[in-house]
């Protein structure tokens, strides 16, 4: 193919509605395309030490200086004037700049933009994308009609401040960035992730762009760096105890509880909080969890997932339009789905495999018919087919599910008669309400699962009640409930098995009624436990080869629903263990 040359065509000039770029977005783009999209293009932001060091290195020229006089003013006076936060905007060039420090003297003014870390050592004293953040300030000026020599950086970490030349390639290369970012940003084109870059492992937002992740799923050789996972510093308050109020008292939240006692958790040190039954929350504390945007879920005193409550919410509408658009393609739908089911399938089939325990020729005529529904699922004509097949697997993965459960025996002496296992005999899957022990436990665990995932959805900008597979309902998390099916067996059906097998949850940890069988305030608070612990355990993603948490794993698996509704993947990658 020849080679076809690109013309470049300028960003129109700004008008009506059309938003003011920033100038440190024009910095951040010479910087890295893809990362500036990401914070300007779709509001994405990770908050990290380095962001919250510049905070605090801006504070002192964030304070209000003495005002900058008009151009031809400054003719006339001899003073030296320093005027700090001043904004300026252009239309015509589409953007908008806080200046840091505007220095007047001589007539002339110096835009003098802070920098949190230590001056470079290379030619030209400073890096390009700062470079051109300052003469992208020092246009502005002159735009406004001020004369501009020179501009510099002051570099707080060494206290030393860098002269900028503002010669003609500097200038040309302002004005082609800002040229690129608006028309990026206005076609809604992401830009590729960097290929292997050194840049990505500080990046602030390389959890939200996976590159390497992105790159090796797009056909590149190159093993992705274990880059995208970091260390799970905030975990979920869980609060069950009836009556229980939260309150907050400064950055803690406290947990007045008549049963356990008085309990406190430091705001940062929590991921999310939900409560169960009659549990109350003060309006401070909900407000305060939600302006850190910290969900709230509210499960019933059995564990159904009634709703969430949060802030704000996810400001990247780029995501949810190509969600809506999707979710209203039969063919989209009926793709995603296939793949969906395949993979619950699949993940049925690992359960069974590991945790076998009867007869060889049974465990091979399970392992066989779950194989071809598998592969039935996958050319499935239609939704309704896709439900009959997927309907059929469930009842070979439950008959054989059933023969997994082997629960220690009591302890000799104990209320229960020794060898009794039938409070943990299980026949079939059976909801609203639990009729068996084993129900319950499953309910309330895909229960919590679809809470995990709902708030790993909407992390990431994606709207939990609108899905591919289920169909929508008043009140149903549906893609949350689409990206579950997977999860099930690995996370929920396995917490299941490990509880009782283990005897960490017990037949007297039931009690059953004509409503149905529920957990004791004592056993469930047990299961929870061993729900959480389950996803703080570590595992090899078997695309990417890295380490991480489960709870972390779902994070990273929205994150990749979402690049491929964007259109950056060709397919939704399922985690798929061995």
């Amino acid at each position: 193919m020849p080679f076809q040359h690109e013309l470049l065509l300028p960003a129109p000039p700004a008008s009506g509605e059309t938003p003011l770029v920033p100038t440190r977005m024009v910095n951040e783009f010479v910087y890295c395309a893809r990362l500036a999209y990401l914070m300007w293009g779709q509001a994405e932001w990770a908050e990290t030490a380095d962001t919250v060091d510049g905070r605090r290195i801006h504070t002192r020229v964030d304070r209000k200086g003495a005002p900058l006089p008009a151009p031809e003013a400054l003719e006339d006076t001899a003073e030296k004037i320093v005027s700090r936060s001043l904004t300026l905007s252009s239309e015509k060039l589409g953007v908008i700049a806080r200046i840091d420090i505007a220095e007047a003297e001589d007539g002339a003014v110096t835009p003098v933009d802070y920098k949190r870390g230590k001056r470079p050592h290379v030619a030209r004293g400073a890096y390009e994308p700062e470079r051109v953040q300052v003469c992208l300030q020092a246009l502005m000026l002159e735009e406004h009609g001020y004369r501009v020599e020179e501009g510099a950086i002051w570099y707080a970490a060494s206290r030393e401040r860098v002269r900028v030349t503002l010669d003609e390639e500097l200038r040309h290369a302002v004005l082609d960035a800002v040229s690129r970012l608006r028309l990026t940003v206005a076609h809604g084109r992401i830009p590729p992730p960097l290929n292997d870059s050194p840049k990505c492992p500080r990046c602030a937002l390389v959890s939200v762009c996976l590159p390497d992740e992105v790159r090796a799923l797009g056909g590149s050789d190159l093993a992705p760096r274990p880059i995208a996972v970091g260390t799970d510093e905030a975990m979920p308050l869980v609060v069950q105890s009836q009556r229980a109020r939260i309150s907050k008292e400064g950055e803690t939240l406290k947990i007045a509880d008549e049963e356990q006692g008085d309990v406190t958790a430091r705001l940062n040190e929590v991921s999310d909080v939900a409560l169960f039954g009659n549990v109350s929350i003060t309006t401070p504390a909900l407000t305060a969890l939600m302006e850190r945007e910290i969900p709230v879920a509210f499960h019933s005193h059995g564990g159904w997932f009634r709703g969430i409550a949060h802030g704000l919410g996810h400001r990247n509408v780029e995501i949810r339009t190509e969600q809506y658009r999707s979710s209203f393609d039969e063919g989209f739908c009926l793709r995603f789905a296939r793949d969906l089911v395949a993979a619950k399938i699949a993940n049925q089939r690992t359960i069974l495999r590991r945790n076998w325990r009867g007869d060889r020729d049974a465990r091979k005529m399970a392992l066989d018919r779950l194989a071809a529904a598998r592969k039935s699922a996958r050319g499935a004509p239609s939704m309704a087919a896709l439900l009959g097949l997927e309907g059929d697997a469930a009842a070979v993965y439950f008959r054989a599910y059933a023969g997994l459960l082997a629960p220690p025996e009591p302890v000799a002496g104990s209320s229960e008669s020794s060898g009794d296992l039938a409070p943990f005999r299980f026949d079939a899957r059976n909801r609203r309400p639990p009729r068996d022990p084993v129900n319950a436990l499953l309910s309330l665990a895909y229960a919590m699962l679809a809470r995990h995932l709902t708030v790993a959805l909407a992390t990431v900008a994606l709207d939990p009640y609108r899905g591919f597979f289920h169909a929508p309902r008043y009140g149903r998390p549906s893609l949350a409930l689409d990206i579950m099916e997977p999860f099930r067996p690995v996370i929920a059906d396995s917490v299941v098995l490990s509880a009782v097998n283990t005897g960490e949850v017990r037949a007297d940890d039931f009690i059953t009624a004509a409503t149905g069988t529920a957990l004791t305030a004592v056993g469930r608070r047990r299961f929870i436990g061993a729900f959480e612990r389950r996803l703080s355990q570590e595992t090899t993603h078997p695309l990417f080869g890295y380490r991480l948490s489960m709870r972390r794993l779902l994070l990273v698996q929205a994150r990749l629903l979402s690049r491929h509704l964007l259109g950056e993947l060709p397919s939704y990658p399922h985690y798929l263990p061995r």
